[in-house]
């Protein structure tokens, strides 16, 4: 490369904002035309407040540059919808951004948003008829909101019955890491129930663990091995007949859509991360929206507000906001993030039922498709059909040439593949937890597929060319403790 086009790249790639130069303006400010007003006391002011010093066109160019750095879901392939990072609709961003309902206000009187919570109350009898719930609440803000919630309805449920010994919940191994969190936070005490051989809750943990102190299980289904437990309607028999709650966590809700209603298995209450199954873009943080589903059993105690409908003695409809009956209260502020909503139900309402059927169909085939096509090359923890994603390990490629799941992950971003969820579960030593998602066409996944074999190929031949990746990018691999631990966020001037 010539010398000065590759100090050009250096610099470019460097994007520092030490390239301020003093005396470089990047705006212009107009004159004051309002009255100056006093300064604040002196002891609370700065002296002096050193900012970068660059031109309109450089500091254009520095974000846009840094734009270009990041890996986006309209450029690459992310293989972990369990986080979103699945293509989203552009035609529901559009939809939600329209100013009769982005500029919408929660304080205003229901006589004026008429039409927005007609579109929630249609929104909680979609969300009914695809778990097979009787009633819901769309105000949780996040898929361990939900969780919150459907634990706190379990409280309130056993200490109405006077049930107030009732402190257990079981929680097999397999199950999200936020469950534990979310049954310790509403006052129970977690049991783990160990996974079986094939990867199911063992049954017999499950039958030696419940007693007249069992509060409820929450299993996540499928479960994070990507697997549908083949004992489910045992397992709910058994809570249930003990007393129990059975709790669903519905985070791989887009497994069953249209195929299985978790209430016709014995669920009694269930949340939907919205924001994963029904087009709310979530990753890296968004916000979210967990609705929590109940069935007769817990539904008196949803958290507050519902949206209930009024007919008039003239046969119009009137919408409003209620609390149920014995109401465990609200989950946060107003009534939920209105515009993952408005995602959801543009979502679900274009598809149809054919097409919410399609979308567990096309998640299940990708993730299988993937899994027949490498599992000779990766570790395959449990040899069965998966359901939306597939768990495979690097157990067998460290142990034979010292290559980790993180190396793995790394060498894949010099393909221009995102990683995929590593180390979880935790039951899977070395896991790749790989969700490819409906929207993935199998160009896509052939290209996937080919990168896996070569990295493969790659731990075996040259090992240290990944133990050193990403070699392509920016930034090298990093120091990932000392980055977390001691961030670097803002531009400091030199001394």
């Amino acid at each position: 490369m010539n010398p000065l086009l590759d100090r050009y790249e250096r610099d470019r790639r460097r994007l520092l904002m030490e390239r301020s130069v003093s005396g470089r303006l990047g705006t212009t400010l107009q004159p004051l035309d309002v009255p100056e007003q006093p300064l604040p006391p002196s002891d609370m002011l700065r002296g002096d407040l050193p900012m970068p010093e660059v031109s309109e066109g450089e500091i254009v160019r520095y974000f846009s540059q840094l734009s270009q750095f990041n890996f986006s879901i309209d450029h690459n392939f992310y293989p972990l919808g369990s986080c979103t990072m699945k293509y989203n609709p552009k035609l529901n961003d559009e939809i939600s951004s329209t100013p009769g309902m982005a500029q919408l206000h929660p304080y205003q009187p229901e006589s004026t948003v008429q039409g927005a919570l007609k579109l929630m109350y249609e929104l909680q009898g979609y969300l009914n008829e695809i778990t097979g719930m009787s009633a819901n609440s769309l105000a949780p803000m996040a898929g361990a909101d939900g969780e919150l919630a459907g634990m706190l309805m379990t409280r309130a449920y056993h200490l109405a019955n006077g049930d107030a010994q009732r402190k257990y919940v079981l929680i097999p191994d397999s199950a999200h890491g936020t469950n534990p969190a979310s049954a310790a936070m509403a006052g129970f005490e977690v049991v783990t129930l160990p996974s079986d051989a094939r990867g199911d809750t063992d049954l017999d943990a499950l039958r030696s663990s419940v007693s007249d102190e069992l509060a409820g299980l929450m299993i996540t289904l499928p479960s994070t091995l990507g697997l549908f437990d083949g004992h489910i309607l045992e397992v709910c028999r058994v809570v249930s007949e003990a007393g129990g709650i059975v709790y669903g966590d519905g985070a791989n809700l887009n497994a069953l859509l249209g195929r299985v209603k978790l209430g016709d298995l014995g669920f009694d209450v269930v949340h939907s991360n919205l924001h994963k199954t029904f087009t709310q873009p979530h990753g890296g943080g968004g916000p979210g929206a967990g609705p929590v589903i109940a069935g007769p059993k817990l539904e008196p105690y949803l958290p507050t507000p519902i949206v209930t409908r009024h007919v008039e003695e003239d046969g119009s409809e009137r919408y409003s906001l209620s609390a149920p009956e014995n109401s465990i209260g609200r989950m946060g502020a107003f009534h939920g993030n209105f515009g993952a909503l408005l995602r959801a139900y543009a979502y679900i309402a274009t598809l149809g039922a054919p097409g919410i059927a399609g979308i567990s169909e096309d998640a299940v085939i990708n993730a299988n498709y993937i899994l027949s096509r490498l599992k000779d090359d990766f570790d395959l923890p449990y040899d069965r059909v998966c359901m939306h994603e597939v768990v495979l390990s690097a157990r067998s490629m460290k142990r034979a040439h010292g290559v980790n799941a993180l190396d793995v992950a790394k060498r894949l971003i010099d393909y221009g593949i995102h990683p995929p969820t590593m180390y979880f579960p935790l039951i899977v030593e070395e896991a790749l937890m790989i969700e490819p998602t409906e929207t993935e066409s199998r160009e896509t996944l052939d290209y996937f597929i080919e990168v896996m074999k070569t990295i493969a190929q790659e731990a075996a031949d040259e090992p240290d060319l990944l133990h050193d990746a990403p070699h392509d990018t920016p930034n090298t691999r990093l120091d990932e403790a000392l980055a977390a631990r001691r961030p670097y966020l803002r531009w400091r001037p030199e001394p």
